[in-house]
């Protein structure tokens, strides 16, 4: 009996490219006649005609899944659905711009048979404006050294993954996903496998630089807490620099009375030290907030409509 590749494509207003991305999919299963396939298309609520032709697609072919979410999720809480969703026995994840070549499924299916659970497409070459390039490659080397995570640098949600690594990943409770982050927490044997990220056919990309900031926020504070050990760090050392400048500026002042013009250090001072408590109370207000959100336990997504249901 084949083995089974699911493959996951999540879609917002992405109508010049689902047909054309289904297409594209299905040659590369033809070229791959010892697997079977299931691909999952998860709407996040599309305003244009996306859901008009996934429900065509669907019609058409039995094997594709539709998922369409009550409203837009984003692709980091889709995928979580769309992994609860899978029946594969291991399951790839496809931008639907396609910036992601197809055909290195081919490449990653090798990896898997030779007995990686977990590989990864690495981008050797990626087609982005230097800021957005710069961004990507700063949050992934923080991001290793705060969170003491091997994640591969420049590696995005493009993978394929084991069934025992996607059960893994569904056992987890957590509704503060990073989906890369959980990707490397879990371990298992990780292969990687490097190409290069082509430009958009078609339309323009429904990420902006806040969702990216929002993404580096989750994965930072989700799997670290050095923020708060170095504000702990920095708290002590100001302290002690405070009582050493409070004890010699008294022995000043006793000695040689007042000839410091405080009104500027003070007023300095004042902004400093007021920027530092600002900037602490936001770090711990953000770890609040992850944890607000895991006590209300609101589920993580809501779909709407699911067709070709193979789950039943």
């Amino acid at each position: 009996m084949k083995k089974i590749i699911s493959i996951f494509v999540p879609t917002y207003n992405e109508e010049e490219n689902i047909e054309y991305c289904y297409n594209e999919l299905i040659k590369l299963m033809k070229i791959l006649p010892k697997y079977d396939y299931e691909i999952i298309f998860a709407d996040n609520g599309s305003l244009d005609r996306s859901r008009e032709i996934i429900r065509k697609i669907c019609r058409k072919d039995r094997k594709v899944t539709a998922l369409f979410m009550s409203r837009n999720f984003t692709a980091e809480y889709t995928s979580h659905a769309a992994m609860k969703q899978a029946t594969g026995d291991a399951m790839t994840f496809v931008d639907c711009d396609l910036q992601d070549p197809p055909e290195v499924i081919a490449r990653f299916a090798k990896e898997w048979e030779k007995g990686a659970q977990v590989v990864i497409g690495v981008r050797h070459v990626i087609n982005d404006t230097p800021v957005m390039t710069f961004i990507r490659k700063a949050f992934y080397r923080v991001f290793r050294k705060l969170a003491n995570i091997d994640m591969p640098l420049n590696a995005g949600s493009f993978c394929l993954l084991d069934r025992k690594v996607i059960d893994a990943i569904n056992s987890m409770p957590e509704r503060n996903r990073f989906f890369r982050g959980l990707r490397a927490w879990v371990g298992f044997r990780v292969k990687e496998v490097v190409y290069e990220r082509k430009e958009r056919k078609f339309g323009k990309s429904k990420n902006y630089l806040i969702d990216y900031i929002r993404d580096s926020q989750r994965g930072l504070l989700g799997f670290s807490f050095v923020p708060l050990d170095i504000m702990t760090t920095i708290g002590f050392v100001l302290v002690i620099l405070s009582f050493i400048f409070i004890i010699a500026y008294l022995y000043i002042v006793v000695a040689f009375g007042n000839p410091i013009n405080a009104s500027i250090p003070l007023m300095l001072a004042i902004v400093f030290f007021g920027g530092m408590q600002m900037l602490f109370i936001s770090i711990v207000g953000k770890y609040t907030q992850i944890i607000f959100e895991e006590v209300k336990q609101r589920p993580t997504y809501i779909i709407d409509e699911i067709i070709n249901n193979h789950r039943k």
